[in-house]
């Protein structure tokens, strides 16, 4: 029965983890870098999540896609 149980964890974090991605755009602006993840994730037919932002002479945004 543990072993029915583990496998079954354990094929869940895999279908999780299967369906993530990370994504990124640079941009002038944190808005265009955020059009610039919301125009790949439609194209991936997914939402998104951002995972990270960095404004310095240019924003570099990293998002994770969700299914």
């Amino acid at each position: 029965m543990k072993t029915v149980k583990f496998a079954i964890a354990a094929l869940s974090l895999v279908t999780s983890v299967s369906f993530a991605q990370s994504i990124s755009a640079t941009a002038a602006t944190i808005d265009d870098a955020e059009a610039q993840i919301a125009q790949q994730a439609r194209q991936a037919d997914a939402s998104y999540k951002i995972t990270e932002a960095f404004n310095g002479n240019q924003v570099h945004m990293t998002a994770e896609l969700q299914k």
